[in-house]
């Protein structure tokens, strides 16, 4: 069974770099008729840590194989429109009016020319991170479904396969993040969302490390996925909140009545303090993530920079700066942890201060 469904995974994967491979055949002569250009390092870290319509695999001079993605869009015009990336041919051709824009406010996005203007249609398209974040849910929902149906058909014998491997990760969250920063008595309730950001954070930042498919999305990287985890855990402490955590905002006991009255400067504050919160773990995890991308590509960037001034001295700068690159990708492997485990920490610290009851 686990054959069949390794062949039909690789059957999927074939069938959609087929028409990429296609059209590419079909606008070499078009890119063939490009000059070409001077290496760009900024455009070239840009492209590579940025959402896209399609998913690259691999390149051989002017050939680039990808696998297309759906493009879903809704024009003010002419209504609902729904195809597959390969149309624009990487980003050279447009189609039914619509194509990539190459520059501009809106480069890499997918824009409508109405009388000679950019518009940006309402995109509701499978980008790469969208189909990358998909891929992570169905394998996290796969292992634990799987672990959850061992402990259930497996009562009192001794974990083993993926439920002996994900066990000590489930106790860690759950002793060294849950109970100590929530407490004893209140931490069960806020387990399901602590261990699901703590492990969707932590995959996704190893598949971001993975240069091939499904991996190779700068999904953690993305500030709109991190503002939507950072929304989440606000979300969640505002509505645990008590009377004595919104006491403690609006009237901090123990400070002097002159910072309160008649210009209340703690309150405000403290509720300030409300929404930076969520906010500082929003900006930690989109910018810690995305510079340690930015950094390995900045030291692949110096093969070609050097290498366009001599080859010579680009092929002495590869050896340097392949090094430098696995030491970081070496780096990466501890920050994704790090990252997921400071994350999901801070957002159990939070629910502890909104539950905490007074001393």
């Amino acid at each position: 069974m686990k054959n069949i469904h390794r062949l039909l995974l690789i059957f999927f994967l074939l069938a959609a770099v087929t028409p990429a491979i296609a059209s590419d055949e079909h606008d070499t002569h078009a890119q063939d008729t490009h000059k070409q250009e001077k290496f760009a390092p900024g455009n070239f870290i840009m492209d590579h840590i940025a959402d896209a319509y399609d998913w690259h695999v691999f390149s051989i001079g002017e050939f680039h194989a990808t696998v297309p993605l759906p493009v879903i869009v809704i024009s003010e015009q002419t209504g609902f429109h729904m195809f597959m990336s390969s149309k624009f041919h990487h980003g050279h051709s447009s189609y039914k009016g619509f194509s990539i824009a190459s520059e501009g406010d809106y480069r890499g996005k997918v824009v409508e020319m109405i009388d000679g203007h950019q518009v940006r249609p309402f995109d509701i398209s499978m980008t790469k991170n969208v189909v990358a974040m998909l891929i992570s849910m169905a394998f996290l929902l796969w292992i634990f479904i799987s672990v959850a149906r061992a402990y259930t058909h497996r009562k009192g014998q001794a974990p083993k396969g993926i439920q002996s491997a994900m066990e000590p990760l489930i106790l860690f969250v759950r002793d060294e993040i849950a109970k100590p920063a929530i407490g004893e008595k209140k931490y069960e309730k806020y387990m399901p969302f602590l261990l699901t950001i703590f492990f969707f954070i932590w995959l996704n930042n190893l598949m971001g490390l993975v240069p091939f498919i499904p991996g190779g999305a700068n999904v953690t990287g993305n500030i709109t996925i991190t503002m939507v985890l950072a929304v989440f855990t606000f979300i969640i402490t505002t509505f645990s909140g008590n009377k004595n955590y919104w006491l403690h905002i609006f009237n901090t006991p123990g400070v002097p009545w002159w910072l309160k009255f008649p210009v209340p400067l703690m309150p405000l504050v403290e509720l300030m303090g409300v929404f930076t919160k969520p906010f500082v773990l929003m900006v930690r995890l989109f910018a810690n993530i995305t510079a340690g991308h930015m950094i390995v590509l900045a030291f692949v960037s110096l093969i070609f920079i050097f290498g366009q001034i001599s080859p010579m001295l680009g092929y002495g700068t590869s050896v340097v700066s392949v090094l430098f690159v696995i030491f970081m990708d070496m780096l990466e492997l501890l920050v994704a942890l790090i990252q997921a485990y400071v994350f999901t920490l801070l957002s159990a610290l939070y629910f502890g201060m909104a539950t905490e009851e007074h001393h």
